[in-house]
């Protein structure tokens, strides 16, 4: 059986590397895929994600609370997405000819809905968990997501 995030933040706090090694394995494509579908842009995605891991790395005893890794750890990546977006506006999707009609199409959602909707399909978060990270209602982000998702059956339907 797999060991929970959170007994691998409990190793990590006493020392042991190899299970912020395993954390990392494990999140980092997720984490990446959010960044860079949100701010479209390969290379700031790549800063946003390391940004965070070391924010993680040097914070680690503050890791072990109540809340699930995965909401802190996607909360950091928000956080730091929002505050790169506030410096400088999404770049045009660099790799539209080869990203695949769902990406590119989640790419035309409003900032919102596709914070919320990646927060969900690259989190794997509840929708309390992306309220609170988005510090909205709960009812708002249900809303969020679920626009979302008929935006996203109209952008696709409107390309086939």
């Amino acid at each position: 059986m797999e060991e929970s995030d959170e007994a691998l933040v409990g190793r990590y706090v006493r020392g042991d590397a190899t299970a912020f090694d395993q954390l990392y394995k494990r999140h980092e494509l997720r984490v990446w895929r959010y960044l860079q579908r949100n701010v479209r842009d390969q290379d700031t995605a790549d800063e946003l994600l390391q940004e965070v891991w070391f924010a993680l790395a040097r914070n680690a005893a503050s890791l072990e609370s109540t809340t699930r890794f995965r909401t802190r750890l996607f909360t950091l990546a928000y956080d730091r997405m929002a505050e790169s977006l506030r410096t400088r506006p999404p770049a045009e999707d660099s790799q539209a000819g080869t990203a695949n009609g769902l990406a590119h199409t989640i790419a035309d959602l409003p900032r919102e809905q596709r914070e919320a909707y990646l927060l969900q399909m690259e989190g794997q978060l509840s929708v309390g968990e992306i309220a609170e990270i988005t510090e909205s209602t709960i009812d708002t982000a249900n809303t969020r997501l679920r626009q979302a998702r008929l935006k996203l059956r109209e952008l696709l339907n409107e390309k086939s």
